[in-house]
């Protein structure tokens, strides 16, 4: 299994939970940590957990491998470390108080629409 899938499942099951403004980055060009960082958002620290919680589970169904996560306990903030792609789950304000997307403008953006079911 490649990137693009693990992207892929990491993607469906942030939408499956509802998360918000799913963002993927592709970093390859410009740093060294990861091919793809993908940020996203929820409206409670529950959800930012639940989120978590159904990547992680999906990831490892699909055969991937979770190799740490930070920042459970707080659940403001949630860091997946996934190998090749680094998810960020945030609660909104946390989102943007870090503004994680300014701070890797360089690196083009994944289109991952398709990924995402309708509203």
């Amino acid at each position: 299994m490649d990137n693009k899938e693990l992207l892929e499942a990491v993607v469906k099951a942030a939408d499956s939970k509802r998360a918000e403004n799913i963002v993927a980055l592709d970093v390859q060009q410009v740093s060294l940590l990861a091919d793809y960082f993908v940020i996203m958002e929820a409206g409670s620290q529950r959800q930012v957990k639940a989120i978590a919680d159904n990547i992680e589970e999906q990831v490892e169904a699909a055969g991937f491998d979770v190799r740490a996560v930070e920042g459970k306990n707080n659940s403001n903030w949630i860091l997946m470390d996934l190998g090749d792609v680094i998810v960020h789950v945030f609660q909104k304000e946390t989102r943007e108080f870090y503004n994680l997307e300014k701070l890797w403008s360089d690196a083009p953006t994944v289109d991952v629409t398709e990924w995402i079911a309708a509203q």
